[in-house]
């Protein structure tokens, strides 16, 4: 296990894209827009305005 982060991966991603059990969803730092209120890219989604969660239970 690596101590580097994926650099594929975002802040607010809980997993990588194609991880079974994880799915797309909404970045609630920026609500979807890809930018703060400042007007810069929401660092947490990388500007897309989605990040990767995990999904159903366990």
């Amino acid at each position: 296990m690596s101590t580097h982060p994926d650099p594929d991966l975002n802040p607010g991603d809980e997993a990588e894209p194609g991880t079974p059990g994880a799915g797309e969803d909404v970045c609630e730092a920026c609500a979807g827009s890809g930018k703060l209120s400042d007007g810069k890219p929401c660092s947490n989604c990388g500007g897309s305005g989605k990040v990767m969660r995990g999904i159903g239970g366990g």
